[in-house]
């Protein structure tokens, strides 16, 4: 098996289709389909089936790409490193919770790069697919949070993964919502006050409560209301009193001007959890200078967080 066997197959499975990978490698597609069918003959699987509408990846083949993705990032990490720029656009991802200091980080690290020469892409997914995204290295980052909860069970997917955690910042809870809110005058805001308005959820896609996005989501909470993305959240938001828990930290720029956050205000059995936020790698990677870069603009954009405010510890 060769490193260009590898790529020939990592880019059918991106393209499903051999014309548009062929088109992509710069090569005729008889020789693309006579590697990969000795790629299979080697390996003794199909990992391709052929039909009228393109390729099916199999699920032996699923297992293999998995397993031959991990590799051959670090193969291209190095190679972006010694080597000169060739025609294949380099890759690098993040995967995230919603987090808009991840997506200002994000905007500023592309920045610094020829979009014509890479191929960036910004996951904001749920908990479970991060850890798998890293895992696999379909992205190299991965942003998420922990707290005394579910640090338990989080450290043991992190294991079963071969993950590494890093702390980046501790915040305590607050309540987002919209600046017209009946609760916005607020100095801080008890679970008792938010009885009549509906949480908004992030949905998971295993609705486990410790893969919960939001702080506290093991609460009853009699109006609930779940989402898959921001915008739709922001919406909701606003046109129905909702409010969500989290860490506090936002931009008006990229959340849109009007949404604020209070201090949550704990109790004896509903106390202000800390979120401890932070990145996730695959274990014993070389992290590329997009990652370093990337991880670099978090710490420069969490500096201009007022920590008096929310920071714990």
């Amino acid at each position: 098996m060769t490193l260009q066997q590898v790529l020939y197959a990592l880019t059918i499975q991106e393209c499903g289709s051999m014309n548009k990978a062929a088109e992509k490698l710069y090569i005729v597609q008889p020789t693309l389909t006579s590697a990969i069918q000795e790629l299979e003959n080697e390996v003794g699987i199909t990992i391709f089936m052929r039909t009228n509408k393109g390729v099916i990846v199999t699920p032996e083949g699923e297992e293999f790409l998995n397993d031959i993705r991990g590799f051959y990032r670090q193969y291209d990490i190095v190679m972006q490193k010694y080597s000169g720029e060739g025609n294949y656009k380099r890759k690098f991802g993040v995967s995230t919770q919603h987090y808009t200091f991840a997506v200002r980080a994000f905007v500023d690290m592309a920045k610094q790069y020829d979009m014509n020469d890479f191929d960036f892409a910004l996951r904001e997914t749920t908990t479970m697919d991060i850890i798998n995204d890293v895992s696999s290295l379909k992205s190299e980052v991965g942003i998420l949070y922990i707290n005394e909860r579910n640090k338990r069970a989080m450290n043991k997917l992190f294991v079963e993964h071969g993950l590494e955690f890093h702390t980046l910042i501790k915040c305590r809870a607050f309540v987002y919502l919209w600046k017209d809110h009946p609760l916005a005058s607020q100095d801080s805001i008890g679970i008792e006050d938010l009885q009549e308005y509906p949480c908004m959820f992030f949905e998971q896609r295993d609705q486990n409560e410790f893969l919960a996005e939001e702080i506290l989501s093991e609460n009853f909470y009699p109006k609930t209301l779940r989402v898959t993305d921001r915008s739709t959240m922001l919406n909701l938001i606003r046109a129905l009193n909702g409010y969500t828990l989290c860490s506090g930290i936002i931009w008006g720029d990229l959340n849109g001007d009007g949404y604020i956050v209070v201090p949550y205000r704990g109790d004896e059995e509903n106390p202000n959890s800390v979120m401890e936020i932070g990145y996730v790698t695959k274990k014993n990677s070389v992290m590329s200078k997009m990652g370093e870069q990337f991880i670099e603009e978090i710490h420069k954009a969490l500096e201009q967080i007022d920590k008096s405010v929310i920071y714990e510890g």
